[in-house]
């Protein structure tokens, strides 16, 4: 028996304004993309911002439904429609943040498991890695690929 390890890195930043502007751009998008939220359950106000290979961004936002769990998160509406509108291009960031009653979330608002799984197919379409721009009121993380979020994913697209 061998025990083996992955491990994963990623940057910290003390505030938005230390990002480089492209991922600041970018998150920005992702806070405003919380004001069109659809949370009357929660009251938990998502926004998702992805930038493609040619450099749009689209974005999205929760939408929650009373059939629980109906409902889709942030990340899988920005995904979707950004692969409905730019079916050949790669995926090359995403951008997620959290709002409360119109405030930025002080704890850092992470993708759930299906987002992360829709991420995975997300970077296996576009053969590149996805960088993933996490923030909050008081910290923003930058994670390099989605392996980082989901080291063990299930994938049926054949390997390359």
């Amino acid at each position: 028996m061998e025990e083996k390890f992955k491990n994963i890195s990623f940057l910290e930043y003390n505030s938005m304004d230390e990002l480089p502007q492209p991922e600041k751009n970018l998150l920005q998008k992702a806070i405003e993309a919380t004001t069109s939220s659809y949370a009357p359950y929660s009251n938990f106000n998502v926004g998702a911002a992805v930038r493609m290979g040619n450099g749009d961004i689209v974005t999205g936002s929760n939408q929650e439904n009373a059939a629980s769990p109906s409902g889709l998160c942030a990340e899988r509406v920005a995904l979707f429609y950004a692969h409905h509108k730019y079916p050949q291009q790669p995926v090359e960031a995403i951008a997620i943040a959290g709002s409360q009653n119109g405030k930025l979330t002080s704890e850092l608002t992470y993708p759930c498991a299906a987002c992360v799984q829709v991420m995975v197919e997300s970077q296996k379409r576009g053969g590149t890695p996805i960088k993933i721009i996490v923030g909050s009121a008081s910290k923003v993380q930058v994670i390099g690929s989605v392996e980082s979020l989901l080291p063990f994913s299930f994938s049926n697209i054949p390997a390359e």
